[in-house]
């Protein structure tokens, strides 16, 4: 496993738990809603530099992905 895949395996956790908590999600429903994300897509990219960011900064990209239904 490289820095990268553990970097990123940890922020996938992160989020998921931030969805689950402050959307009220399931598991399954936070994880299918990242996985299938414009955020998740660029934070899969090593040269986005994203995976590198605190959790809850990302977040708020998700956030607002799923309020406006992009990045922004």
């Amino acid at each position: 496993m490289t820095d990268f895949d553990y970097m990123l395996e940890g922020m996938t956790r992160d989020l998921a738990v931030m969805l689950m908590e402050r959307r009220k999600m399931p598991m399954t429903d936070a994880l299918d809603t990242l996985y299938n994300s414009e955020t998740y897509e660029k934070l899969s990219d090593p040269r986005s530099g994203l995976y590198f960011q605190a959790p809850g900064y990302v977040y708020d990209f998700l956030d607002k992905e799923i309020e406006y239904g992009r990045m922004e």
